[in-house]
């Protein structure tokens, strides 16, 4: 991992989630950071319609419904990147001729969304016991007008930023798995950013292990 610099701070607003919460999908969860929180359910494996089967791996399709009115371009853009992380984490060969479909829901946005949904369905897809080559989780840097790293930021600070980055990093050796990026930064700025957020992501996956360990001592 790259050198993180001394001004760049890593903080998180409170983690919060939840499994199993609903029981009509074969998986579900719902995850929280500060003020935004959204709910993920996994269906499948199951039939795929002859138009969309691929015969040597299963179909993912991921849906993101907003809090209110219908999908728009931002949010087919979101679908896209949890699309493109989920397919490089999951075992999707083991299900050849078959459809896995990931439904995001957004309960509240207050900023960070993109990273919220990526930990959210990370976590369902671990409730669905669907096997994975790694786990992942979401991170969102937000760059100050002063050149400050600043990360999980909030809506308003989203909007007084020069530049916004959302990276998926993998828990086993911390590389990106997908970024998403808007406004304007230099190449250290991108390389601090990774870096802040691979430093990051440690966090993330402690909390995943935390949760999970709390789940299942209870059902013991």
């Amino acid at each position: 991992m790259m050198e993180v610099s001394p001004s760049s701070t890593v903080s998180f607003r409170e983690f919060g989630c939840e499994q199993t919460l609903l029981s009509r999908p074969d998986g579900s969860a719902s995850f929280v950071q500060g003020d935004t929180s959204v709910m993920a359910g996994v269906y499948g494996p199951a039939e795929v319609k002859v138009s969309k089967e691929i015969y040597d791996r299963a179909t993912l399709e991921v849906l993101v419904h907003p809090k209110v009115g219908l999908p728009g371009v931002r949010e087919r853009s979101q679908e896209q990147c949890v699309r493109e992380t989920c397919e490089a984490s999951l075992l999707l060969s083991l299900h050849p001729r078959s459809s896995l479909t990931l439904i995001l829901q957004v309960l509240h946005d207050d900023g960070s969304l993109l990273s919220c949904f990526l930990n959210a369905a990370c976590m369902a897809l671990m409730d669905a016991g669907l096997s994975m080559s790694c786990l992942f989780c979401g991170v969102t840097c937000a760059i100050s007008k002063d050149g400050e790293i600043i990360t999980d930021p909030t809506a308003v600070q989203e909007k007084e930023s020069r530049a916004l980055m959302t990276f998926a990093i993998d828990s086993k050796e911390h590389r990106v798995m997908m970024s998403s990026t808007k406004g304007s930064f230099s190449v250290h700025e991108l390389q601090q950013c990774i870096a802040v957020s691979q430093k990051a992501s440690e966090k993330i996956f402690q909390f995943y292990r935390d949760s999970v360990r709390r789940r299942y001592s209870k059902n013991l």
